[in-house]
C-alpha cells in the first residue's frame, strides 16, 4: 500500500525522473497523492494539506498537486502539475512557515522569493505557464524542491532561531536547536 514517507526515508533525497508522457500510471499516482494528502489532512486538525510532491510517496517522478483553495479546509480538491519547471524566481525574499507532510512535527521560517514563473502540464497533457506570487509561490517552490532532492529544513539548518514544533493546542513554538536539531542525524545525517 501506498503511504507518505518520511525523513530519514533516503528516497526523499533524490532527484525525480522527468514524466513525459502521461500515461494510466501516471493518472493513479496522481490520485494516490491526492488521496493521502486528505488522510494524512484528517488525521492533523490544525494542519492543512496544501500540496505535496510525488517522492513522498516513494514515487521519484516529477509531479507535484496543490491544493485550488488554501483558505478552505472544506475544500479539498488539487491540481496536479506534471514536470513542472521554473521559468524566473523574483521579488523580495521573505520568510515565512512552512511545514511538510515528510518532516514530522518540525516547522520553520523559510526563506523564499515572494514570486515565482513555472510551466507544466496539467494532467490531460495541457501545457500551462502559471505565475504565482505570496502563499502559491512559496507552496509552488517548497513542492519544486522535492524534486530535486531538498526539503525546506535544508535552506535554513544553520538558523538555529527558525525552527519550531506545533503544541497539542495547535500553536508553533520554538524548538530547543541543540537538543532537537542539532543532534538528530535523522534529519541532517553528520554534517
Amino acid at each position: 500500500m501506498t503511504k507518505i514517507i518520511t525523513t530519514p526515508d533516503p528516497r526523499l533525497r533524490e532527484s525525480s525522473e522527468k514524466v513525459g508522457k502521461i500515461t494510466d500510471e501516471i493518472i493513479q499516482i496522481i490520485n494516490d497523492m491526492r488521496q493521502l494528502s486528505l488522510e494524512w489532512e484528517k488525521e492533523h486538525p490544525y494542519e492543512l494539506s496544501a500540496a505535496m510532491a510525488a517522492p513522498q510517496i516513494g514515487v521519484n517522478k516529477r509531479i507535484i498537486i496543490i491544493r485550488d483553495d488554501m483558505e478552505d479546509k472544506k475544500k479539498a480538491t488539487y491540481t496536479a502539475l506534471v514536470d513542472p519547471e521554473i521559468i524566473k524566481t523574483e521579488g523580495k525574499t521573505t520568510r515565512d512557515y512552512e511545514g511538510c507532510l515528510s518532516v514530522p512535527k518540525i516547522y520553520g521560517m523559510v526563506p523564499r522569493p515572494h514570486k515565482v514563473r513555472l510551466k507544466a502540464k496539467l494532467e490531460d497533457g495541457k501545457e500551462v505557464r502559471i505565475k504565482a506570487t505570496g502563499e502559491l509561490a512559496r507552496t509552488l517552490l517548497h513542492e519544486i524542491d522535492h524534486l530535486n532532492g531538498t526539503l525546506f529544513i535544508d535552506h535554513i539548518k544553520k538558523d538555529k532561531n527558525a525552527f519550531y514544533e506545533m503544541d497539542d493546542k495547535g500553536e508553533l513554538q520554538p524548538v530547543d536547536y541543540e537538543e532537537k536539531i542539532k543532534n538528530n542525524k535523522e534529519l541532517w545525517g553528520d554534517d
